[in-house]
């Protein structure tokens, strides 16, 4: 067989999927047939997610049943808690937290007959229970139970703070949720599909998802673009500080996308998220700094790299959204994997529906015709 070998696997097509649609030359993203912008700021996470796995949204019967469904599964087992709490023990970073309990879920499924729907309902509702218990113990506060009567992004921020959380917050993280629960064939979600086409189960391809997420060249790294900002501290500083990165050969965070050429739609859809939230009560000459900030990132960059297109990408505003709504950075990634589980399992169940077991060639570069050799004569 004849075979090209393409770095990255860079313009393989690997899947078909209806789930999302990626133009990163128009700056387009579809989620499971809706513009972003159209869906991301109205529906809530759980329509979402039931879209994503139903391709159809729900009625308000099928709305509540779901919501029913998903919160029955939010307590973790006592064995998850134990692992966290050796964990926290060694100040494990919460990714690495997540991906070990994570693995733990199916112990509370033991008995069960195997299912598929179960599963998943099991792992989208006890991530927000396994990062929030996490986080509290290495705060050295005790986990909170979930509750049964919030919503999931919701019951999240109540989990974390132990404060029923603003119907603003609530749907600042809703937002969020919605913007990056897909997008396309990103590592994490080749991942998973790789693991599920083996015939493999649900918990092991969303853990596997996980560990390929934890890499900081594909969960990004909207923490340090919070960073430089909080460094630039007042608008007069933003471009000598830019200036002097640029001048150095360093890299600005939050600012070109392996995919988009043009400006990430989700950066347009969070810094609109951004804005709502900080006008009901957020600190806005932070707003307006990192306004100013983008603005003066974006001409810099065309200035020492024209036509590289390094237009303002998703971790941006990520970063904005997420410090208004209180998360600090080090939650940053395990909420990014918050949402994206639910977009790795309607891959995976993707994936079955048509199964046929990824395995890609390898082009060979090593020596042939050796001659073995006893150990006593080499």
């Amino acid at each position: 067989m004849n075979a090209t070998f393409s770095p990255g696997l860079e313009g393989v097509v690997a899947a078909q999927t209806r789930l999302s649609s990626v133009d990163g030359l128009a700056g387009e993203l579809i989620i499971a047939g809706f513009p972003l912008e159209e869906l991301a700021d109205k529906a809530t996470f759980e329509e979402t997610v039931y879209l994503l796995w139903n391709d159809a949204l729900p009625n308000a019967k099928q709305l509540a049943d779901f919501k029913s469904n998903l919160a029955a599964y939010r307590a973790i087992p006592s064995i998850t808690l134990d692992v966290l709490r050796e964990a926290a023990k060694q100040r494990l970073d919460v990714m690495d937290a997540l991906r070990m309990a994570a693995s733990t879920i199916s112990l509370n499924l033991s008995g069960e007959t195997d299912d598929d729907l179960r599963d998943a309902y099991a792992l989208v509702a006890s991530f927000p229970t396994i990062v929030a218990a996490y986080w509290r113990l290495l705060n050295g506060q005790q986990p909170l139970e979930p509750r049964a009567n919030l919503s999931h992004a919701a019951n999240y921020l109540y989990m974390l703070t132990g404060e029923t959380p603003t119907p603003e917050r609530v749907r600042g993280l809703e937002t969020y949720l919605n913007t990056v629960t897909d997008h396309g064939l990103n590592a994490s979600t080749f991942t998973a599909r790789v693991i599920i086409s083996t015939g493999s189960d649900l918990v092991s391809a969303v853990v596997g998802a996980v560990g390929a997420l934890k890499g900081p060249l594909h969960g990004g790294a909207p923490g340090p673009a919070l960073d430089m900002v909080f460094e630039i501290g007042e608008a007069t500083n933003a471009e000598p500080y830019l200036r002097a990165k640029l001048g150095r050969g360093e890299l600005l965070m939050g600012f070109g996308h392996r995919v988009y050429k043009v400006r990430d739609p989700r950066a347009d859809v969070l810094a609109q998220a951004a804005e709502k939230l900080f006008t009901s009560g957020g600190d806005m000459a932070l707003y307006e700094l990192v306004q100013h900030v983008e603005k003066t990132a974006v001409r810099l960059l065309e200035e020492y790299k024209p036509g590289r297109k390094l237009q303002t990408n998703v971790e941006f505003y990520t970063a904005l959204l997420l410090h208004g709504l209180g998360l600090p950075t080090d939650l940053f990634s395990p909420t990014f994997a918050i949402s994206r589980a639910a977009g790795w399992i309607a891959h995976c169940f993707e994936q079955q529906s048509a199964n046929r077991i990824i395995r890609p060639q390898s082009v060979y570069t090593g020596t042939k015709d050796r001659q073995w050799v006893a150990v006593e004569k080499r």
